[in-house]
C-alpha cells in the first residue's frame, strides 16, 4: 500500500470517528454506540432467538403494544420502554427493574400523536440481564420482561473505498463559479421521450472519482443541486417525501462499514435546503437502506444491530455474532421511539439464504438484511429482506408476520417468473400490485436484474408476475437498486452499483436512460418533481481575455460564469457591470445553460454581478459583486 493510500485510509477512519463524536455531542445515541464498541469478548455468545417466534407485542387483555418485545433476547442496553396504544393520561405506575442493575428510575414522555408514551430510564441496562416492566393502563396492571443483548464490536473503518482527488481526465464535472463542487459526469444514452414523466432524477453517487453526495439532475444530464459529503462519508436514498403537507428532500448520510450497512443519520431538507435531522433511538445509528415519512408525523427507519449470538443450532460457531434487522418508528417532534421491531424475534435464522459458516465477531451473520419499508393505509407494513429472498407483511399493531412472499417458507404459491432473489425495494402500488427490484445476483440466479410487478390473489393464494422491466444492455446488480411507480403509469428504475437510471413505459419500452461513466454507485434512483429556492446567493466567477470575435473596442472580452446550486426556477441570467461596485448597469443576458451558464460581455469590465431571472423576468436572486 502506497503512502497516499495509507493516508487516505487514515483520513477515512478519522472522519468516521468524527461522525461518532458528532452524534454523541448531539445527544442521540453517541454514548450507547461507544458502549457497544467497547463490549468485551466473552468465551461464548448467548442465545439470541426466543423459544417462541413471532410473538405479538400487544400485552394480553390490553390494546397496548410494547417494545422491546416481551420475552425477546435482543434489546439494546440503552433502550427506552415504548408503550403504544393508549393516551399518556391512562398510563401510570411504570416500574422497571433489571435483574443485575436493579430498579431504574426515569421519566414518562408522551408521543406527539397522543397515543402512547416512552419510559426513559435514567441509566442504561446491563448486557445480558433480564428486565421486568410493570405498567398500569386505566387501572389494569400488566407486566412483562425482556433480555438485554450483548452488543457486538466491529471495526468502524468504512468499507467504501473513497477515490483520490479527481483530475481533469476523469469523468467529473467542474464549475468556475463553484470550484468546490465536483460531481460525477453523466451520460444520457436514451433521451427523454414525450411520454417521460415530469420531474428531476434523484441520485446519491459514491465510490467514484468525483465527490460523494446527494444529487439532482435533469433529463439532459445537467446537475440542478449537489451537496458534497465530508471526506469518508456517503449518502443514499435521496427522494422527495411529504412532511406537514409540504414536499421535502430526504436522504441518509454517514459511513458504510465493510459489513454492508450504514451507520449515520437521516436528513430532511425543505425547499430552501434548510436541514433538520432524524436520529435512530435506543443507542442505535440509522441505517442507509430506508427512511419513510408518515402522515402522522413519524419516520420509519431501518437499523442494523450486530449482537453476540450462539449460532451452533444453525450449524455455526458458538462464539459468533448475528446482524439483527431492526425497524423503528420515530416521533419526529420528540425523537422518541414509538415502536421497535426486530427480525430476530420473528424470522428464524434457518430461513436465510446466506451462509453462517464463516461468521465471527468481526463478520456477523447477516442473515436477514432488511432493505425496504412500505407503510400501507390500513397500518400494515411490507418489508423486504435481501438475505432471505422474501417479502414480509407485518400486522400494524401486533408486529407479527401475517404473510411471506417468497423465500424458504412462502405463504403464497409463486407463479412462473415471480420468484425473487436478493431483492430490494418492495412497494405497494395504487392498484394493489407490488413492485420489486429483483437483483438476482451474487450469487447469480437470474440472467440479469429486473424491475418487476407482482399481483397476489388472496382467494387462490397465488403470486403472479404481471410485468418486468429489463435493460437493453443486460445489467446485473449484486446489491442495491429500486423501482418507482410514476404518475401516468411509467416506471423508473435505479440499477444500484452499475449506476444506470432508466424510465420505462408500462409495456416495458425504454423512454429515458442515463448513467455515470465511472466507478460511481447510487443505492437508489428516483424521479420526482421538485421546486428549490435556496437562500444562499447565486455564485459568480469572471475572467478577462483579449481574444475572440466578441471583444470590445479595447480588444478585451469578459467571460462571466453564473450558477445557483439548487435553484429550479431560473430561466435566464442578467449580467450587471460598471466601473464602480456601487454603480452597476445591465450589459448582457443569456438563457440558463445548465448548472453553470457562460455569458460573454464585450470589453474589460471593472466590476460584475449577475441576477437570476424567472420566466416572467422577475429577479429571483443576485450574486455578490466581484472584479471583472
Amino acid at each position: 500500500m502506497d503512502v497516499f493510500s495509507r493516508m487516505r485510509r487514515l483520513l477515512t477512519w478519522w472522519n468516521a470517528v468524527a461522525l461518532t463524536a458528532a452524534l454523541a455531542v448531539a445527544g442521540f445515541g453517541g454514548s450507547g454506540i461507544a458502549a457497544r464498541r467497547a463490549a468485551l469478548k466473552p468465551s461464548s455468545a448467548p442465545r439470541c432467538q426466543p423459544s417462541v417466534m413471532n410473538r405479538s407485542d400487544v400485552l394480553p387483555g390490553t390494546a397496548l403494544a410494547v417494545s422491546p418485545l416481551p420475552e425477546s433476547l435482543d434489546a439494546s442496553p440503552r433502550t427506552q420502554i415504548s408503550l403504544l396504544g393508549a393516551p399518556l393520561a391512562q398510563l401510570s405506575n411504570v416500574q422497571v427493574s433489571g435483574s443485575s442493575s436493579g430498579a431504574h428510575s426515569g421519566s414518562l414522555r408522551g408521543y406527539t400523536q397522543g397515543d402512547g408514551a416512552s419510559f426513559l430510564p435514567a441509566k442504561p441496562f446491563r448486557a445480558g440481564e433480564t428486565v421486568t416492566v410493570h405498567v398500569t393502563l386505566a387501572g389494569h396492571a400488566s407486566s412483562y420482561r425482556f433480555t438485554v443483548a450483548l452488543p457486538n464490536s466491529i471495526k468502524i473503518a468504512p468499507g467504501v473505498v473513497i477515490a483520490s482527488a479527481p483530475s481533469v481526465a476523469q469523468p467529473v464535472q467542474h464549475y468556475h463559479s463553484r470550484p468546490d463542487l465536483q460531481p460525477p459526469a453523466l451520460a444520457v444514452t436514451t433521451h427523454a421521450a414525450p411520454t417521460t414523466a415530469p420531474g428531476y432524477v434523484m441520485a446519491t453517487p459514491y465510490t467514484g472519482p468525483g465527490q460523494d453526495g446527494p444529487m439532482i439532475f435533469d433529463n439532459s444530464g445537467q446537475v440542478v443541486w449537489f451537496d458534497p459529503m465530508p471526506y469518508g462519508n456517503a449518502a443514499t436514498n435521496l427522494q422527495v417525501q411529504q412532511l406537514g403537507g409540504k414536499p421535502v428532500l430526504t436522504w441518509w448520510q454517514g459511513y458504510i462499514p465493510a459489513q454492508g450497512f450504514g451507520e449515520g443519520i437521516e436528513e430532511i431538507a425543505d425547499s430552501s435546503y434548510h436541514l433538520s435531522r432524524v436520529y435512530a433511538g435506543n443507542g442505535y445509528w440509522a441505517d442507509l437502506h430506508d427512511f419513510r415519512l408518515t402522515p402522522q408525523g413519524t419516520g420509519l427507519i431501518t437499523v442494523f444491530d450486530p449482537i453476540r449470538c450462539d449460532l451452533s443450532s444453525a450449524g455455526g460457531s458458538r462464539t459468533a455474532a448475528v446482524t439483527d434487522g431492526v425497524l423503528q418508528e420515530i416521533d419526529l417532534a420528540t425523537g422518541l421511539v414509538r415502536r421497535e421491531w426486530h427480525s430476530i424475534d420473528h424470522v428464524a435464522m434457518s430461513e436465510s439464504v446466506a451462509s453462517d459458516r464463516s461468521s465471527s465477531y468481526e463478520w456477523p451473520f447477516d442473515y436477514f438484511h432488511i432493505n425496504s419499508i412500505d407503510l400501507h393505509a390500513d397500518g400494515s407494513i411490507l418489508i423486504s429482506a435481501r438475505n432471505t429472498s422474501a417479502l414480509y407483511e407485518l400486522d400494524g399493531h401486533s408486529g407479527q408476520i401475517t404473510a411471506r412472499i417468497g423465500g424458504r417458507h412462502s405463504t403464497v404459491k409463486l407463479g412462473h417468473g415471480a420468484e425473487t432473489a436478493y431483492q430490494h425495494d418492495a412497494t405497494l402500488q395504487p392498484n394493489g400490485q407490488i413492485s420489486v427490484f429483483d437483483n438476482g445476483a451474487v450469487p447469480k440466479v437470474h440472467p440479469q436484474s429486473r424491475g418487476i410487478l407482482l399481483a397476489v390473489d388472496p382467494k387462490t393464494g397465488t403470486d403472479t408476475l404481471v410485468a418486468q422491466f429489463t435493460h437493453p444492455k443486460p445489467l446485473s446488480s449484486g446489491s442495491q437498486g429500486n423501482i418507482q411507480g410514476l404518475p401516468g403509469g411509467n416506471f423508473f428504475v435505479g440499477w444500484g452499483p452499475v449506476s444506470y437510471f432508466s424510465e420505462f413505459s408500462p409495456s416495458g419500452q425504454l423512454l429515458f436512460d442515463v448513467h455515470m461513466p465511472s466507478a460511481d454507485q447510487s443505492y437508489r434512483g428516483y424521479r420526482f418533481p421538485w421546486i428549490g429556492t435556496p437562500t444562499e446567493a447565486p455564485a459568480i466567477a469572471a475572467s478577462t481575455s483579449s481574444a475572440g470575435s466578441q471583444a470590445g473596442a479595447s480588444g478585451a472580452l469578459t467571460t462571466v460564469y453564473a450558477s445557483w446550486n439548487g435553484a429550479t426556477q431560473v430561466v435566464s441570467w442578467r449580467v450587471l457591470a460598471g466601473v464602480s461596485s456601487h454603480a452597476l448597469t445591465a450589459v448582457a443576458s443569456a438563457p440558463r445553460g445548465g448548472f453553470e451558464t457562460t455569458i460573454s460581455v464585450p470589453g474589460a469590465q471593472a466590476f460584475v454581478a449577475v441576477q437570476a431571472l424567472d420566466a416572467s423576468g422577475a429577479v429571483l436572486g443576485s450574486s455578490r459583486v466581484i472584479k471583472g
